[in-house]
This record gives C-alpha cells, structure tokens and sequence, in this order.
C-alpha cells in the first residue's frame, strides 16, 4: 500500500487535470494541487519497431491519457494550438491553475531525430508566450539529438520502471537554448519531364516539398522552384548523404528488416562499405569531391561573405550545430588556445548563432572521431553558408538534413543551385547532468576552460538579406502521403 501511495504521488507530479487539455471540461480545480512538473507526451508510435507503441499505452497507463499523444493519429502543432488556446481562455476567466500549468509545462517527444526535429519545429515556430522545453526520448537509428542532451542514444525501456526513471529526469532537467537554422534551396523548373525537379516524397519532411513558397515572396524567381525548412543538428552533403540514402532507400524497399537498433546500425555500416566509403579514392569520381561540385561562401563572425577554400579531397561536408553526428561523434572537437588564437575558432557551442563546417576525405578520416580529442577538418564557423552548384561533370549529389537523405540534381545546363543556410532563432532543450552540448553563457562548462591538450594535431589547415520567419504547419508538418515511419 506503502508504495503505491509513493507512485501515486510520484506521478501526480507530471499529470494535468482533463479540463485543461480538452475544452469545455468542468472539473475545475484549485491552484493549490498544481503538479511540479506538468508534462505534454508526443510518441512516434511507429519508431523503434514495437518500441514506440509499447512506451506510448505505458505512458497513457501512468498519466492522463488526454496529455499523452500518438503523432500517428495528431500533428503537434494541432494539439499544441489546441490546448494553448484553452490555456489562454482559461487564464483570461482567472483560472490561476491553467495559468501555472502553462508557466511549468515541459515537453517531451519519443522517436527518431526527424520527430524530434519535427516537434522542435512546431514549438518553435508557433511563438507561444512561454514555449515549454523539450525532453526526448531516443527512438531511432543516430539519436544524436537525445545524446547531445544527456537522454542517452539507445532504445529505452518501456516498463513503469524505466517509464519513471526518465519521468524523474525530467523533473530535474535544467533548461538549455539551442539555435534553429533555416535552409533555402532553389533550383530551375525542368524544361522537359515531370514539374518537380525532385520527387515529392524523397526531400526530407522539413523542406516545403508540397507547399510552394507564396508567389508573392521575394525570394522566389520565376522560372524557379524555392524549397524553405529548417533544422537542428546538422546538415550534409556528399558521401555521409550517400551512404544514408542507400540506408533510407533499402529500409523503405524492405521495413521489415529494421525493426532492430542493433541490426540498423550494423547495416549501416555494411552499406558505407559497399557503397566504398571506405575506399573513396579509389572508386568514387574527383568530380563529385565538394570542391568540385560547388562554390562556398561563409558569413564570419565579423558579418562579411568570403569565399570558403575546401581542399581538392573533401568529399563530405557538415555544417554542425549540435556537438553530435552520426550517433554521437563530435567532428569538431575541441579546437586548443593556439588554434583559437590562430583561426579565431571556438569551441562547439549550441546557442552561440554559428555552426561549425566539417571536411571528410572518406570513412578512415571519419574514424580518426573514435580516438581522443579526434576531429574532422575543421573549414569554417559561420552565422550563413552558401552553396552555389554550377554545370559540370557530376549530374546530382547526396545531402541530408537531421538523418533524411535526399538525391539533388545538379545544372545539367548555364545554371545554378543554391543552398543558403542562415539563422533564425532558439528553442528551450532540457538536459540532464549528462549533457554534451555547451552554452556560450555557461561559465562554469568545461569548454570554457580546456587548454592546449583537449586538441590533436590531425587536421590540415586550411550581407546582408533578412530572412522571414515561416509557419509551423506549412515548415514542419508531415504531409498525409508521407509514411511517418520515416522518421523513425
């Protein structure tokens, strides 16, 4: 009796009374029993095979099944304006518990980095008048979002047990921002074929794939298709894409062989071999090196465009916001006071408005991550980016957004495509104890003080326009055609 007494109080510290989060309730309550930790649930039911829709009847067994949602059946951004705008009624009637609900209220979201992005998004992007911060619960095959936070990067538990231990983190999570980075892609409508120049259903879920730009928008150009998103840890482009293309490609030819983090991982790893990322030199063309392929611009610090210089054997590059890639690897490292100095180089923070640019040569560059203080080539910090791709040998290329790869054709004429990455804003995180990702403001984090030993010595050396913010329902949300289990 003892303990279910406990759980019971353990519990009450994360529910919400019904009438809060279904309109037209009439169990009102008052202000004395508000939960410390009022908590929103949003489950990929269809990430992590079973995993997904065990956690979801767990955590609908524990809380209120009415704050607990399956992102199968809803979209967030329905479910969030919902109840946001129940909360604002009810506060403006003088309801001091919906009023406190909302300044406690913290999210969080189960399943692969593309829900997690895609929950990001929307809470973003719906400017509510106190965003509630973010928790994720590691569902897919990377997690790098979730590692980069302290909440681990292997499937969890789904039992009441492991169900509260994470409850239990998140009531003592800290808050923590993180940059957002907007992307624009432009390219020209075919003159022959079908009028997309990429299938629909192959651009990741955050570009506007289905959703043209309005045509009153001065950054479309006629004759041309725009495609605007946004991301959170990374974006890439050359053989990393590659490799992740084929993953995504054979997972949607045959789902039920990934059903296993364990065997998604492993195939994964067969597929870079396969696909020669071990060999690059030998069998994948000089002209698909990024160098090659495309002129790059940075934005410095100072706020002036240059020209980037890649050397001739890059063959992948990173523009990283999040200290993990690739489930977990951190490719810039720690840069050391001589190359801080030197280079005006930092180390890899999350709210600092810059992402760091990465070079790899192949997978035997990649792997020198495994080793201490190991890095990849370290290009460029940069507050915008730019990718100018010109007529030449190759006729596309990989690139991939937060784990969804897509296959990009290039000017096959007197052309160019250009992808533009710039910032946009922040969202609230919350991170354990175990968190890897760095504040800019945080004094007391380790990378504020690291000396010349936290570097190794492998790397070579090497305007203005204002962007407008766009909608949570046209930028993050999945279009029906679209199988969610995607973005597991």
């Amino acid at each position: 009796m003892a303990d279910s007494v406990s759980d019971s109080e353990f519990l009450g510290k994360f529910r919400i009374f019904p009438y809060v989060l279904v309109p037209d309730s009439e169990d009102r309550v008052s202000d004395s029993v508000v939960s410390d930790c009022p908590v929103l649930v949003f489950i990929n039911s269809r990430s992590g095979g079973q995993l997904g829709g065990d956690l979801l009847v767990t955590y609908r067994s524990l809380l209120n099944e009415h704050q607990v949602f399956d992102l199968s059946q809803e979209a967030p951004d329905k479910a969030l304006r919902r109840i946001y705008l129940n909360l604002e009624r009810l506060k403006l009637s003088g309801d001091d518990y919906a009023a406190k609900i909302q300044e406690k209220l913290r999210i969080i979201v189960a399943g692969g980095d593309g829900t997690a992005g895609w929950l990001l998004g929307v809470v973003c992007d719906l400017k509510l008048s106190h965003p509630p911060p973010i928790a994720t619960v590691p569902l897919g095959t990377g997690n790098n979002l979730p590692f980069a936070f302290g909440w681990g990067k292997k499937n969890p538990g789904t039992d009441q047990l492991s169900v509260e231990a994470f409850l239990e983190q998140v009531l003592n999570a800290k808050e923590m921002k993180i940059d957002n980075w907007h992307i624009l892609m432009r390219m020209r409508v075919p003159k022959e074929g079908p009028c997309d120049p990429i299938a629909p259903l192959e651009l990741p879920h955050s570009l506007h794939a289905f959703h043209r730009v309005s045509p009153t928008d001065e950054l479309n150009m006629e004759g041309y298709h725009t495609f605007r998103g946004g991301f959170w840890n990374y974006f890439s482009m050359g053989m990393d894409a590659q490799i992740s293309y084929a993953f995504h490609s054979e997972r949607k030819l045959h789902p039920e062989k990934f059903k296993n983090q364990l065997i998604n991982q492993s195939t994964y790893a067969k597929l870079g071999w396969t696909q020669g990322w071990f060999f690059a030199s030998l069998v994948h063309p000089s002209s698909r090196n990024i160098a090659q392929l495309a002129k790059v611009k940075v934005m410095t610090k100072q706020g002036h465009w240059q020209d980037l210089h890649v050397p001739h054997y890059i063959r992948s590059v990173v523009c990283l916001n999040l200290p993990s890639f690739s489930g977990g690897l951190n490719p810039w490292g720690t840069p050391n006071s001589k190359k801080r100095r030197d280079r005006d180089l930092t180390p890899p923070y999350v709210d600092d408005g810059l992402l760091e640019v990465v070079g790899f040569r192949d997978a035997w560059h990649g792997l020198v991550l495994l080793a201490p203080h190991g890095h990849g080539t370290r290009l460029a910090q940069a507050h915008r980016i730019r990718f100018e791709f010109h007529k030449g040998a190759a006729d596309h290329t990989h690139m991939r957004i937060d784990g969804e790869p897509w296959k990009q054709p290039l000017p096959m004429d007197d052309d160019t495509v250009v992808v533009e990455i710039s910032h946009l804003g922040q969202v609230n995180m919350l991170a354990t104890h175990d968190c890897r990702s760095k504040s800019v403001y945080d004094l007391s984090t380790p990378s504020h003080h690291d000396g010349d030993e936290d570097d190794s010595d492998t790397e070579p050396v090497v305007e203005g326009e204002e962007w407008r913010k766009f909608g949570a329902a046209d930028t993050f949300k999945i279009p029906d055609e679209v199988d969610i289990s995607r973005l597991s």
